[in-house]
């Protein structure tokens, strides 16, 4: 089994294992990795985690696991200029400095562990997390309690005052849709540090897992276009196409078309 299909085969057992999936899209960039060696780690922090909380009900327990998490050195990676190891899990685990969504990640598996209830929100830009039917988010990154005019501000600090706040930026998310987070933000990752094979590889599985978006297959033709294959860009730009409800866009994307070459036949 290809790192690729047991990272699919991990979302789809019963229940899924959205941390054991995120291990083999690090193996799938690290041959050297197996997953196997982090399972030692989670434990050895779950009996660091579990020595120190507070005692009180499972319920309240989810913001001193994230605290207990920044104090072991688990924090938000600053670089200027982002790297792939700041999203890849078994990176963050070592270094215990990744991306909000890799850090919620680890948090969400310890909870699992120590039966606390955390659920993962795919908040834009900031991937979060809460207690199920509390009224407010929690930061992976610290454990920061997040109400709605805080989520507001932080709307506003990554995409401007224009963008609202919605109900659909609290919803739940889903295993299958934090992979394909973790494959997004990847993709992005690779591709600013110009290691097109690499993204290319995150941008197949975000495809892969279903529902890819017209954003989707664009960013995956892009990479085709910089790889120099002209029948796999438009393949994804056909998909974009079909996809897309934007009038100007269809129109570029049939302008752009235009000047690839015809699909080769296959016999």
């Amino acid at each position: 089994m290809t790192p690729r299909q047991a990272c699919i085969a991990c979302l789809q057992r019963t229940p899924p294992s959205v941390f054991e999936a995120a291990l083999w899209v690090s193996a799938e960039h690290d041959p050297e990795f197996l997953p196997e060696q982090a399972f030692q780690n989670i434990e050895d922090l779950k009996r660091q985690i579990s020595a120190a909380l507070p005692l009180l009900p499972a319920g309240e327990l989810a913001q001193p696991l994230l605290r207990q998490l920044n104090t072991l050195g688990f924090q938000q990676d600053d670089w200027s200029h982002p790297k792939p190891q700041s999203a890849l899990l078994h990176n963050i685990l070592q270094r215990r400095r990744g991306q909000p969504l890799g850090l919620a990640i680890i948090a969400l598996e310890l909870a699992r562990r120590l039966e606390i209830p955390l659920e993962g929100v795919n908040f834009p830009g900031h991937f979060l997390l809460r207690m199920p039917g509390a009224d407010h988010l929690l930061d992976p990154c610290g454990g920061r309690r997040l109400y709605p005019k805080d989520c507001r501000e932080l709307l506003a600090r990554q995409f401007g005052p224009d963008m609202q706040l919605q109900s659909g930026h609290m919803v739940r998310a889903t295993d299958m849709a934090m992979v394909q987070r973790l494959s997004r933000n990847l993709r992005h990752l690779h591709q600013l540090n110009d290691d097109f094979l690499a993204s290319l590889k995150d941008a197949d599985r975000v495809v892969e897992l279903g529902q890819a978006t017209t954003s989707d297959h664009l960013a995956r033709a892009s990479l085709y276009q910089s790889l120099e294959c002209p029948q796999a860009e438009r393949f994804d730009l056909e998909h974009a196409l079909l996809l897309s409800d934007d009038p100007i866009q269809r129109l570029r994307l049939t302008e752009r078309l235009s000047h690839l070459p015809p699909n080769s036949a296959f016999h």
